[in-house]
């Protein structure tokens, strides 16, 4: 298991904090979230999701990932 926190720009409101934890809870992989206005805290399996993968998914939201 690893645990990471992304930085993520663009969010204002609860609907963005929404918009993020239902596109990364719909991740394989995924064991707890906490999405909060500007971050994501994920806690993942690394054998069935990457880093990368989490991030693209942020992205894909509409959302930047700060690094």
């Amino acid at each position: 298991m690893a645990e990471i926190t992304v930085s993520i720009d663009g969010m204002s409101c609860q609907h963005c904090v929404m918009r993020v934890k239902k596109a990364l809870e719909a991740l394989t992989g995924i064991t707890s979230l906490n999405v909060q206005v500007g971050q994501a805290t994920v806690n993942f399996d690394e054998a069935k999701v990457r880093q990368a993968e989490i991030e693209e998914t942020i992205v894909k939201a509409g959302y930047k990932v700060r690094s």
